[in-house]
């Protein structure tokens, strides 16, 4: 029986406050949500084992150290801005030094650790530039290069995306079109390769730094620019299966 390939997810929830009027009367409620339902499902079949830190729960449960994120053969970020892992509440608050979450993020990679970036409204630079991940000390061991300001490309039409044959094994069993309905624009650094583009931009590409590996995937990895075709869908399951069996070493 093989390993069990850890993976973590950061991000990837939501709080969301609404405000009702009915007449003369205003009231708000909360919910909170996550979008981890399809990605979950994959990460949890045999070989691989899922685990996921809400993006309010960084400030508290994020390690000090590149040691802590150790036990995670693969550690993908999703929909959560740089100002999370920047900003907690000891030093937003109370002005105290805090270790920067990003270099640790870094070191992770650097010392032989997988990291993977998938697109979204708060990853790269996403809605309005929030993202900020342009120019961080993250972007120092990921694929592409980031662009300075809002960097989405919506298809509310729809695109379909074509996968080229490739010996590299990270697109085994992926096969195009893929469903998508935007991504993040970014730029391929020097010395990455790009696995799958659309109109020249790179969608999935990859990169070595350090000891370690790491994959921007430009789109998202849940609805909505994921659409739920895409999600259900075996060329969905193999992605999300290779991206962390490479990311691992494992092939």
């Amino acid at each position: 029986m093989g390993k069990t390939l850890r993976t973590l997810l950061i991000g990837e929830s939501w709080m969301i406050h609404t405000v009702e009027a009915k007449g003369y009367d205003v009231f708000t409620f909360d919910s909170y949500g996550v979008g981890t339902e399809y990605i979950e499902k994959v990460l949890s079949t045999d070989g691989f084992s899922f685990h996921h830190m809400p993006s309010h729960r960084i400030g508290l449960d994020f390690p000090h150290s590149a040691e802590g994120l150790k036990q995670y053969d693969a550690i993908i970020i999703s929909d959560v801005g740089a100002n999370t892992f920047l900003l907690p509440m000891e030093t937003f608050v109370e002005c105290k030094r805090s270790p920067n979450k990003l270099q640790i993020l870094k070191d992770y990679v650097l010392q032989g650790g997988g990291l993977c970036m998938a697109g979204g409204y708060l990853t790269f630079m996403g809605m309005e530039g929030k993202g900020k991940y342009y120019g961080s000390i993250l972007e120092t061991v990921l694929p592409v290069d980031f662009l300075p300001h809002d960097d989405r490309q919506e298809h509310p039409e729809g695109i379909d995306v074509e996968v080229q044959g490739s010996q590299h094994p990270l697109l085994k069993g992926i096969t195009g079109p893929l469903s998508l309905l935007g991504y993040n624009r970014a730029r391929l650094k020097e010395g990455c390769q790009t696995l799958v583009a659309y109109e020249n931009d790179p969608l999935l590409a990859v990169g070595q730094f350090g000891q370690g590996r790491s994959v921007a995937w430009a789109s998202d990895l849940a609805p909505h620019w994921a659409s739920a075709e895409f999600c259900t869908s075996p060329s969905y399951t193999s992605l999300w299966h290779n991206i962390v069996r490479w990311l691992a070493k494992e092939i």
